[in-house]
């Protein structure tokens, strides 16, 4: 009942965070594909940009591609969470992913951390 009480705001701020924190793994594990410059600064900000995209343009895209979602069973959500993440290098181009490739690992990097954050979160 608590969590019915936790506004728009408090969810962007833990989706920035979480974002943020699925950038700096996935460009500490695919470092020859994601890079940031080493700035903290610029993984806060790409963790911004990625969790607008996230919470404006995501749920378009994944309710135009509805049917290639039901058609693959939900793998073309990996694509999706990809294209959000090469969007959001795209706007900011101080998080350079090197191909779509890199930004569908990335993608799905940072949703592993969402699961966790998450089952972490709801525990308590």
């Amino acid at each position: 009942m608590q969590r019915a009480h936790r506004g728009f705001l408090y969810h962007l701020l833990i989706r920035w965070l979480v974002c943020a924190l699925g950038l700096w793994i996935a460009a500490g594990i695919l470092s020859s594909s994601v890079s940031y410059g080493n700035h903290v600064g610029v993984v806060i900000i790409a963790g911004l940009i990625l969790a607008i995209i996230n919470a404006v343009l995501k749920p378009i895209i994944v309710l135009l591609s509805l049917p290639a979602i039901l058609l693959t069973l939900g793998l073309f959500m990996l694509v999706i969470n990809g294209l959000t993440v090469y969007l959001a290098s795209t706007f900011y181009s101080s998080l350079q992913i090197s191909n779509f490739g890199a930004a569908i690992l990335t993608g799905l990097i940072i949703g592993l951390v969402n699961y966790l954050v998450t089952a972490i979160l709801e525990e308590r």
